[in-house]
């Protein structure tokens, strides 16, 4: 039995250089449609052609290429988190919240890959 129940999304978490030019560019190359520029956040999110799968554009001045990290979504970050550190995972650093939007907390596979748990604070998805 898995440690954390998953909901059926996930976000395909990618730093970008320009959040517009790289949400216009998946819009006209792969016809993904935009779901929301979050310039608070610096964060833009894109409908892929895949139920349940996002790709969201996290902007860094200096972004790594091939830089990007799986987000499920949970219910609930408290119990997803403790149940996994509980069996071993090493999470990086404490849950962040945006409030009203959303908590995350990036956790480890055995090799090292940075994987994410995300909890929608947001009402609507």
């Amino acid at each position: 039995m898995p440690l954390v129940t998953l909901d059926n999304t996930i976000t395909i978490a990618m730093s970008v250089r320009d959040r517009y030019l790289s949400a216009e560019w998946f819009s006209e190359k792969l016809g993904f449609t935009l779901l929301h520029h979050i310039d608070d956040a610096g964060w833009s999110e894109m409908q892929t052609k895949t139920d349940g799968v996002t790709l969201g554009l996290g902007e860094q001045s200096e972004p790594t290429p091939g830089n990007t990290v799986p987000v499920f979504g949970v219910s609930d970050i408290d119990i997803a988190r403790k149940n996994l550190e509980a069996a071993g995972v090493k999470f990086d650093g404490g849950t962040e919240t945006v409030e009203g939007m959303v908590s995350t907390a990036t956790f480890y596979d055995p090799d090292g890959n940075a994987l994410m748990l995300a909890q929608d604070l947001s009402g609507v998805g």
